[in-house]
C-alpha cells in the first residue's frame, strides 16, 4: 500500500530597501513574475510565500499586476502569506518594542491588501534566538520555520523531525517547523525528477511531511538559475511531477498546522543556518573551522558530527566589523530616543515617519556579510545611514538635545564626542586619535564617514590558494560551491587595514621621514553653543600639536597649532564616503576643471582647494586648506565575495594632505564644506556603472 506525504513548500522573496531600482527590476523580470505566472497555472499546487516589506512596497507601487495575480492565488486558497519584520530585520538584534512594531506593520499591509493576516512568520536569515518568541506570539504568529540543523543542535536526529514542535519563552508558546537542508540543496539545483523522487522516498519511509522554505531568488536570480528554472523548464516539470504523484499532496503550512498536533517540546540554541555560523567567525577562526569540517568529511563523520562542529552566532558580525557595530548602536540609541519621545512632541504624521525611518534603519542586509555583498556594499549602508540621519533630524526638531554630548555608544571602552547643529554633525573618537568616525549632513541625509576598512576574510584564502569547487554529475552548482572572479585581484588588494578609515587621522613626519600616528591626543575641553567645538593636544618628542574641531553651517573645520622643535610635515588623512564611488557621476574638481573620477589615483604637488562633486548624492564636499599642501588621492578598494564571484568594491575616496612645517609655531586649518546642488534632480537618470553592477 503506497504512503502519501504532505509537501510544505515555501519561498521567501526579498530585496533591500536601499537596493537600486535596476536590481528590483532584474529580479522581478527573472524571478518574481515568472515564478508567480508559472504557479498561477497550477491552482492545485499549494504553497506558502513571504514577501519582505521593501519588495512588497516596490511591487505594489510599480507592478500592481503582479500583486493582482498573487491576490487571485491567495483568494482561491492556493497561497498562504507569511509575515515577518516589515523592513526585514534580524528580530533578535532589535528591541522588543520594535520587533512588535515591525511584525504588526507588515501584517497590517498584508491584511489591507489581501484581506488576510498571517499566522506564520519567516525569520530573517533563519536566525533563531529564544528572546523573539514573546514578540512573535504577541503579534499573532503561531509558527515559524527554522533549519533542521537547529534541531540537530539539540541532539535530535533526522528521523525524529517529522511535523512541527513547540517551544515557549516567558509564558508564550510558538510552534517550529524544521526545514530540510537536503531539500534546500536539492531544490532547484538537482533535476526536477530527482527532487520529486526524493520526496516520494520520504513518503515510503512513512514521513508525514517534507518541509521546504528558502529564497525564491534561487528560482531565476542566482547564477545559472534563470536558464535552468525557466529556460530548461525546471519549475514547470517539478510542479507537474509533484501534482502527478499519487504519494505527494501539497499543503500550506497553515493547513498542516491546523490538521496536526505538535511532536512535543523543544528548546533550540541561538543559531542560524550552517553557512551563516561559519561566516560570523573571524578569518583565523573560520580557517580552523573550515579545516575541521574538511577533516570530518574526509573521515566520513561530518554528517553525524556536524551539529557538534559549530561556528558563531549572527551577533558575532557586530564583533567582527566595528563599522556594523557602530551603525547598530546608533540605531539602538535613536530607537531609545524615539521610544521616550512624548506623544505631544510630534504630530502624528511626523511620528509615523520617524517610526518608518527607524524600521528602515533596522534592515538586516547592511549589518553582515557572507555569500552576498551585505556590509561591503556602500549603497546598502548608505540606506541605513540615510534613515538614521533623517530620523535624528526629526528627533532633534521634536526634542532638541545639547549641541555637545559624550557617550561610549559602541561599547568599545572609549567615549565618542557628538558635536552638532541643525545642519551638520561630527562624531569625534576619544580614543587618542581625535578623528571623526562620522560626519553627517542633515540636508543631504548622508554620512561622509560611512566607509569600510579592508578586513581579513576567510574566503581570501580561496583566491590565494586556488580553491577548486566540487563537481556534480547532474544539475547546476549552488552559489555556496561556486568559485568565480568578477575582477582581476592581486595579492596587494587583500592587504588588511591596521586601523579604521576615518576623517582627520593625523601623522607627524619628523627627521626620520617615517610617519608617526598622532594617537595620544588628550581632551582639553569641549564647548557647546552656536559653534560647537572640541580641543585636543598631543605631543611627539618635543613637538606639540594642538587640534581644534569646530562646526559651522557649511561643515566642519579642524585647526592645528604646531609647536615644532624641528622642521617636519603634518599628514592629514581623510576617507570620504561618496555615493557615486568609481562611477562617472562622481568627479574631482580642481581650479574649475574636472581632473578625474573618485576611482582614479593622482597627486597634486601644491593645492589648497579640491571639490568632490557627486551627482548621485546631489551635492558634494570641498576641502579647503589655509595653506598649500601636497595632496594624494586614491580609491579605497575592498575585496568581497558575492553570488557572482569575488569582486573589488570602492568604499571611499582616500585623500592625504601633506603640509610642510618649519621649526617654531605653525598654524594650519583644513575645512570640509558640504554643499547641496540642483544636480540631485538628475541623479535618478544618470547613475554610474558602478551602481548597476552591485547587487544584493
Amino acid at each position: 500500500m503506497s504512503r502519501s506525504i504532505s509537501l510544505l513548500f515555501g519561498v521567501h522573496a526579498h530585496q533591500p530597501g536601499g537596493n537600486f531600482p535596476e536590481v528590483f527590476e532584474l529580479a522581478r523580470r527573472r524571478c518574481y513574475r515568472p515564478f508567480l505566472e508559472t504557479l498561477h497555472g497550477f491552482p492545485q499546487f499549494r504553497f506558502s510565500l513571504h514577501f519582505s516589506g521593501p519588495l512588497f512596497d516596490y511591487l505594489s507601487a510599480h507592478h500592481a499586476e503582479d500583486m493582482a495575480l498573487l491576490g487571485e492565488m491567495v483568494a482561491r486558497g492556493q497561497v498562504e502569506l507569511f509575515g515577518a519584520g516589515d523592513a526585514e530585520p534580524v528580530l533578535s538584534s532589535i528591541p522588543a518594542r520594535d520587533r512588535v512594531g515591525q511584525l504588526n506593520s507588515l501584517s497590517a499591509k498584508l491584511e489591507a491588501r489581501f484581506g488576510t493576516r498571517p499566522g506564520g512568520a519567516w525569520l530573517t536569515e533563519r536566525v533563531w534566538d529564544a528572546t523573539v518568541v514573546p514578540s512573535l506570539a504577541d503579534c499573532g504568529m503561531r509558527y515559524v520555520t527554522v533549519d533542521d540543523y537547529h534541531f540537530f543542535c539539540t541532539g535530535k536526529n533526522a528521523g525524529e523531525l517529522d511535523g512541527y514542535f513547540t517551544t515557549e519563552e516567558d509564558g508564550r508558546r510558538l510552534d517550529l517547523f524544521p526545514i530540510s537542508e537536503r531539500l534546500r540543496y536539492c531544490i532547484p539545483f538537482a533535476p526536477a525528477q530527482d527532487a520529486v523522487a526524493y520526496i516520494e522516498r520520504l513518503a515510503d519511509e512513512g514521513r508525514e511531511c517534507a518541509i521546504y522554505f528558502d529564497d525564491i531568488e534561487k528560482f531565476g536570480v542566482w547564477p545559472e538559475t534563470f536558464d535552468w528554472v525557466y529556460g530548461g523548464d525546471w519549475l514547470r516539470r517539478f510542479v507537474s511531477d509533484v501534482i502527478a504523484s499519487d504519494r505527494i499532496t501539497t499543503r500550506t503550512y497553515g493547513e498542516f498546522h491546523a490538521a496536526h498536533r505538535t511532536r512535543g517540546i523543544v528548546y533550540l540554541p541561538t543559531t542560524a543556518y550552517i553557512e551563516m555560523n561559519e561566516w560570523t567567525l573571524p578569518a583565523a577562526a573560520a580557517h580552523a573551522y573550515a579545516d575541521l569540517v574538511e577533516h570530518e568529511k574526509h573521515r566520513g563523520t561530518y554528517e553525524s558530527h556536524k551539529a557538534l562542529v559549530r561556528g558563531g552566532i549572527w551577533k558575532n558580525f557586530l564583533m567582527r566589523y566595528p563599522e556594523a557595530n557602530w551603525m547598530h548602536k546608533r540605531m539602538l540609541s535613536l530607537s531609545q530616543r524615539l521610544a521616550v519621545l512624548p506623544r505631544s512632541a510630534a504630530e502624528p504624521d511626523a511620528a509615523a515617519e520617524m517610526r518608518s525611518l527607524l524600521f528602515a534603519a533596522q534592515a538586516n542586509d547592511a549589518y553582515w556579510h557572507g555569500l552576498f555583498g551585505g556590509l561591503y556594499l556602500p549603497h546598502l549602508r548608505r540606506a541605513v545611514y540615510n534613515a538614521l540621519v533623517r530620523l535624528e533630524a526629526l528627533l532633534d526638531r521634536a526634542s532638541p538635545r545639547p549641541s555637545v554630548t559624550s557617550e561610549d555608544i559602541d561599547c568599545d571602552g572609549h567615549d565618542e564626542l557628538f558635536l552638532h547643529n541643525p545642519q551638520v554633525q561630527a562624531v569625534v573618537r576619544l580614543d587618542g586619535s581625535a578623528a571623526l568616525c562620522e560626519l553627517d549632513s542633515y540636508a543631504l541625509g548622508h554620512n561622509f564617514g560611512d566607509t569600510l576598512r579592508r578586513h581579513a576574510e576567510h574566503y581570501h584564502r580561496r583566491i590565494l590558494g586556488g580553491w577548486t569547487p566540487p563537481r556534480h554529475a547532474s544539475g547546476i552548482t549552488s552559489p555556496h560551491e561556486r568559485f568565480g572572479v568578477k575582477h582581476v585581484i592581486a595579492a596587494e588588494d587583500l592587504q588588511v587595514d591596521a586601523r579604521a578609515r576615518v576623517l582627520f587621522a593625523d601623522h607627524w613626519i619628523g627627521s626620520s621621514g617615517e610617519p608617526r600616528m598622532l594617537d595620544g591626543y588628550a581632551v582639553d575641553g569641549a564647548r557647546p553653543g552656536v559653534v560647537p567645538e572640541a580641543r585636543f593636544t598631543a605631543r611627539i618628542a618635543e613637538t606639540v600639536v594642538a587640534k581644534r574641531i569646530t562646526l559651522s553651517e557649511a561643515g566642519v573645520a579642524v585647526e592645528y597649532r604646531i609647536e615644532a622643535a624641528q622642521p617636519g610635515r603634518l599628514q592629514v588623512e581623510l576617507d570620504l564616503a561618496m555615493p557615486s564611488c568609481e562611477g562617472f557621476t562622481g568627479r574631482y574638481i580642481h581650479k574649475g576643471e574636472i581632473i578625474g573620477g573618485f576611482g582614479e589615483s593622482f597627486e597634486l604637488e601644491q593645492t589648497d582647494r579640491l571639490t568632490l562633486d557627486d551627482l548621485h548624492l546631489g551635492g558634494g564636499v570641498t576641502i579647503a586648506a589655509s595653506r598649500p599642501a601636497k595632496l594624494l588621492a586614491r580609491p579605497c578598494l575592498t575585496v568581497s565575495q558575492s553570488e557572482d564571484g569575488f569582486e573589488r568594491i570602492m568604499q571611499s575616496a582616500s585623500l592625504t594632505l601633506l603640509f610642510a612645517v618649519e621649526a617654531g609655531t605653525c598654524e594650519i586649518a583644513v575645512a570640509l564644506d558640504i554643499s547641496a546642488s540642483d544636480r540631485g534632480a538628475e541623479r535618478a537618470d544618470e547613475r554610474g556603472e558602478s551602481e548597476v553592477r552591485q547587487t544584493a
